[in-house]
């Protein structure tokens, strides 16, 4: 089977096991629905317990659709992120947006103690923590923005962005330290993650935002394959390389920006979404690489969705903790496989 006859059935298999992890993961969890009435349900028609109807339609259908933009959203700014910086290690983070968000939200959080009632209510209400976040990650953005501009070395640009980082993550720590237990366990639930708190006005927000970015990012597929043998190489095939460099910068921000603000700081996910993708199409081009580590974004966050709920028990798992340790074990496996098949 040749290269393209293979990459055909490999994103056909993904497309379909998307839509079955999909239905799969809004018939499970605390709550088992029969297929049959899921797709009932989803096709418009009336489910058998009115229990069942309110369940999909009003908390599982949104956070599987929230779990399909986080890992479609994240995977593809790993993707950029990786590429614009020739590092496998760089992830959608690597700017400091997630450090600028929890920044946010930690001053929100950890500082309503000092503001009055009032205000500290409407702050600390969903919208006003989405908002803080959204703030913290516009403004490291700004700054990333301001310095890639007057910086010609890339590189650079990646040691500014873990400057900010270590920055924020500084003055978080400090405000943790003057906070009180009831306080500091809002921010670290916050932290690890959640995907089902989220209104239906919440998921058209966030959809409106990753389909921005990842429209930006599509725009960027040549840019991205000039420059992986380099930036001189890029330039030398007439590639604007300060204008390509910006809109990759600004569709990652958006990605990961708008996620971290409606859903905490997902980890793992940007960082090995795409290793994946490569190790299993065995290609460097971003045409075939977009639309699969697209799909193998949306699928393995759909799995740790699943998981995190805990089918059949009433809990419900940190996404962080699960993305982790589902995902970790398998990117060393396909890493130590694809050694042997080389050896």
């Amino acid at each position: 089977m040749n290269q393209t006859n293979r990459n055909t059935v490999l994103f056909l298999i993904l497309t379909i096991g998307v839509v079955c992890l999909f239905i799969i993961n809004i018939s499970l969890g605390s709550v088992s629905i029969p297929l049959k009435e899921v797709f009932h349900s989803l096709l418009g028609g009336t489910s058998s317990k009115e229990t069942w109807q309110y369940i999909i339609l009003n908390y599982r259908l949104p956070k599987a659709i929230a779990a399909v933009l986080v890992g479609m959203g994240l995977s593809i700014s790993g993707l950029l992120m990786q590429t614009l910086f020739r590092n496998p290690l760089a992830g959608p983070y690597v700017l400091g947006l997630s450090s600028g968000a929890s920044l946010g939200v930690a001053i929100v959080i950890l500082g309503a103690a000092f503001l009055p009632a009032s205000v500290a209510s409407i702050l600390l209400s969903s919208y006003g923590v989405v908002l803080a976040s959204s703030l913290g990650s516009f403004l490291v953005l700004m700054a990333v923005l301001v310095v890639s501009y007057r910086l010609r070395d890339t590189m650079a640009i990646l040691i500014v962005g873990l400057m900010f980082g270590s920055l924020t993550s500084a003055i978080v720590g400090t405000l943790s330290y003057f906070s009180t237990a009831e306080q500091l366990q809002k921010f670290t639930f916050w932290s690890l993650g959640n995907l089902g708190n989220l209104s239906w006005t919440s998921i058209l927000i966030l959809f409106i935002s990753v389909l921005i970015g990842l429209l930006l990012s599509l725009f960027s597929i040549k840019p991205l394959n000039a420059l992986l043998l380099g930036e001189n190489y890029a330039r030398s095939l007439g590639l604007n390389y300060k204008r390509s460099q910006l809109i990759i910068i600004f569709a990652t921000s958006v990605l990961a920006g708008s996620i971290t603000a409606f859903a905490g700081p997902i980890a793992f996910i940007g960082l090995a979404v795409p290793h994946i993708a490569k190790l299993i199409f065995q290609t460097s081009n971003h045409v075939v690489l977009f639309w699969s580590t697209l799909l193998f974004g949306a699928s393995i966050m759909l799995i740790c969705d699943t998981i995190s709920q805990v089918p059949g028990g009433d809990i419900t798992l940190p996404i962080n903790a699960v993305t982790s340790i589902f995902g970790a074990p398998i990117v060393i496996w396909l890493l130590i496989r694809k050694k042997k098949m080389i050896g």
